[in-house]
């Protein structure tokens, strides 16, 4: 299936940060002009509540357009200086309060309509800028079905340093799932990088081993110039036959996919690598390790930001022992379960999340 982008009931902003506001921030000035109107006229003596429509126009700034804002404050106006409300008989120096504070009210409904109109424009130009970094999954490459989700850390955004990405070549589909040193909109440049590096070696490098050599060179050009870069990552790259019998897989300080064959999840047992960005390319030492794979099974990738989750007692997310459970049912809603279970185990999740399931699927078997 499509990487599965976040939805606006994911968005983590909040509308004190910049996400639209909820309904009820819409109703509460209309709400408060019916609430006044109805008290006055149920009640049998005149009621001192006059002074809550003063309230409407600065809470109509909140999400209404200004030409809103100025009619809802003509309707203040108009009925705090209609005798049958005998809202507190105001004067006129209460009246000319309420329209200075109407009219400074929808100069500030200008400046914010206007202020959210180019962080409208400035979130569009840069949601497209991450998507043509990291574009979404298809729902199929080659033999193999994909399910890709990602939550970055960073609110707001939709790249961190995280990255995966499904690729078909001329030496089979390859996959990588890695994440680099920090997160948030700093590591993007870096994520580009790799995902750029993985997406030539796809088609040059003979060997999965070759491609794990090429995204580590990469890392070094990238911080030769840099002093005291630090700069490295952590990666799972895999390699399937063409009969998608069998998985090669290279692990650079990643934690190991696991193996989903029917509701068991087991880690596969692979060699251990140093993470990208050490030297890897001069090492001559990895090698892939070779999977045998049944028909109907899955390999499941997560990052740290799953494997490292706790809840409130400081326990670790038990992702093997919950997939037992998540397994079962529709394959390409897994990668939903799994996040939404982390999220209410971990409810705080401060860390970017990836999650990559990869289902051999030969179109002859379908």
């Amino acid at each position: 299936m499509l990487a599965v982008p976040p939805r606006r009931s994911d968005d983590r902003r909040g509308w004190l940060r910049g996400a639209p506001p909820p309904g009820w921030v819409r109703a509460l000035p209309l709400a408060l002009v019916v609430a006044v109107c109805a008290a006055t006229l149920l009640s049998d003596r005149p009621l001192d509540i006059g002074f809550l429509l003063g309230a409407i126009p600065p809470l109509a700034v909140l999400s209404y357009s200004p030409l809103a804002t100025a009619a809802l404050g003509c309707v203040v106006v108009a009925l705090l200086s209609t005798p049958a409300f005998r809202l507190d008989r105001p004067g006129g120096t209460d009246l000319l309060t309420v329209v200075f504070v109407s009219l400074l009210s929808v100069f500030v409904s200008f400046v914010r309509s206007r202020r959210d109109a180019q962080l409208d424009l400035t979130r569009t130009v840069a949601e497209a800028a991450q998507r043509a970094v990291a574009p979404p999954l298809p729902e199929r490459v080659g033999a193999v079905r994909c399910t890709g989700l990602y939550r970055a850390a960073q609110r707001g955004t939709l790249v961190g340093g995280d990255f995966f990405d499904v690729r078909d070549g001329p030496f089979g589909v390859r996959a990588v799932m890695g994440d680099v040193r920090g997160h948030g909109l700093a590591a993007v440049s870096t994520v580009a990088s790799l995902l750029g590096a993985f997406r030539e070696a796809v088609l040059d490098q003979p060997d999965l081993v070759s491609v794990a050599a090429r995204l580590d060179r990469r890392l070094l050009v990238d911080s030769a110039d840099v002093r005291h870069a630090e700069l490295f990552a952590t990666a799972a790259l895999l390699e399937f036959s063409a009969d998608v019998r069998e998985v090669r897989v290279v692990v650079c300080g990643s934690p190991p996919p696991l193996l989903l064959r029917g509701t068991r999840a087991t880690e596969l047992e692979v060699s251990p690598w140093t993470p990208l960005g050490l030297g890897l390319a001069d090492a001559g030492a990895m090698e892939a390790s070779t999977v045998s794979l049944c028909p109907g099974d899955r390999l499941f990738l997560a990052s740290d930001g799953v494997l490292e989750a706790r809840d409130g007692g400081g326990a670790f997310y038990p992702l093997a022992d919950r997939l037992t459970t998540l397994a079962a049912g529709e394959p390409a809603a897994l990668a939903e379960r799994v996040w939404a279970d982390l999220v209410g185990f971990c409810p705080d999740v401060d860390d970017d999340v990836t999650i990559l399931v990869l289902t051999p699927s030969p179109p002859s078997a379908g």
